[in-house]
C-alpha cells in the first residue's frame, strides 16, 4: 500500500537569549503542529516522526537557539528509532571523503573544517557531527560545491554541460528539474523582481536544491529503514517548495515532515496563523 507524503509543518519559534545568561536555552522555543493546529513538545515531535523518512530542518543559519534545538532533537531521534542519518546542506558532495574519514576517526576536527571547508559558523553544528561520530551514525555531504553554483549564476545551465564526467559526480543529474512556478514566484519575490540574470541565479538555487534532494534519495534508496534528518536554511523547504519539491518529485511514496524553524517577536503570544 503506497504511503502518502505528510504535507504538514512543525513551526519551531526561538527568541534571542542574549543578556539572559540565567534563563536555559530550552525556555526559548516553542513548537507548533500545524495540522493539528496546537502546541507540542520535543518529545511529540519525536514521537510523530515515526513512520516518516525524511524530516526536513529548515533553520536561520545564526540563530543559536535552533542548533540547541537540533542537536537536542537529532539525539532523542537516535535514542527512539537507533540509527537516524544527519544529512547537512552544511557540507559539500567531494567533501564526502573528508567528512567520512572524519566519522571514522581518521582526522581531527581541524582537518575537517580545513579540508571539509567547514562553514565560519561549523561550531554551531559540530555537536551534531560529533553526536552521528559517537553514535556511529553516516552524514551526507549533501549540497552542490559553491563553485559549480556560482558558474551556473554567471554563465547559465549549459556551463555545466562541458565539465568532465567526474566533475558531474558532484551535483545533481542534468538536466534539472526547474519547473516550480510557487518557487520561481517566491525567489522572485525575494530578489526584488526577476531582472537580466535572474534566470540564472534561479537555476544557481535550483541546482543546490536539487543536488540536496538527490543526495537524499540516493542514500535512502540504499537504506530505506534509516530516518533522515536533514538540515538546511530554511528557504530550501518552506511551504514544501524547493529542496522539499524537488525530493518529492523522485519518489511520490516518501513520507516527509518538514520544521520551520525562525526567531519571531511575538514569542510570549505567537500568531500561529
Amino acid at each position: 500500500m503506497p504511503v502518502k507524503t505528510l504535507w504538514f509543518t512543525i513551526i519551531l519559534l526561538t527568541f534571542s537569549i542574549a543578556g539572559k545568561s540565567q534563563s536555559a536555552w530550552y525556555n526559548h522555543y516553542k513548537v507548533y503542529d500545524t495540522k493539528n493546529q496546537k502546541t507540542i513538545t520535543l518529545s511529540d515531535l519525536v514521537q510523530s516522526v515515526k513512520d516518516v523518512d525524511v524530516l526536513f530542518f529548515g533553520e536561520e543559519h545564526n540563530d543559536s537557539i535552533a542548533h540547541r534545538i537540533q542537536d537536542s532533537l537529532y539525539q532523542s531521534m537516535l535514542q527512539k528509532y537507533s540509527t537516524v542519518t544527519l544529512s547537512m546542506e552544511m557540507f559539500e558532495r567531494d567533501c564526502q571523503q573528508v567528512l567520512n574519514e572524519y566519522l571514522l576517526d581518521f582526522i581531527p576536527d581541524e582537518m575537517l573544517v580545513k579540508e571539509g571547508r567547514g562553514w565560519n559558523n561549523y561550531k554551531d553544528y559540530q555537536p551534531m557531527v560529533n553526536t552521528a561520530k559517537l553514535s556511529n551514525q553516516y552524514v551526507i555531504a549533501a549540497n552542490a560545491p559553491r563553485r559549480y553554483v556560482s558558474m551556473v549564476s554567471k554563465k547559465g545551465l549549459e556551463s555545466l554541460d562541458e565539465l568532465p564526467k567526474s566533475s558531474k559526480a558532484n551535483f545533481a543529474k542534468l538536466p534539472l528539474d526547474t519547473v516550480n512556478l510557487p518557487y520561481l514566484k517566491k525567489f522572485s519575490d525575494l530578489m526584488g523582481g526577476m531582472h537580466a540574470g535572474s534566470n540564472n541565479i534561479y537555476y544557481a538555487q535550483t541546482l543546490w536544491d536539487a543536488t540536496m534532494a538527490e543526495s537524499i534519495y540516493k542514500y535512502w534508496k540504499k537504506h530505506k529503514h534509516n530516518k533522515i534528518l536533514h538540515l538546511n536554511g530554511r528557504f530550501h523547504t518552506d511551504n514544501s517548495l524547493g529542496t522539499y519539491t524537488q525530493l518529492t518529485r523522485k519518489n511520490k511514496r516518501l513520507n516527509i515532515q518538514n520544521i520551520s524553524c525562525f526567531a519571531a517577536e511575538d514569542f510570549k503570544n505567537p500568531d500561529w496563523s
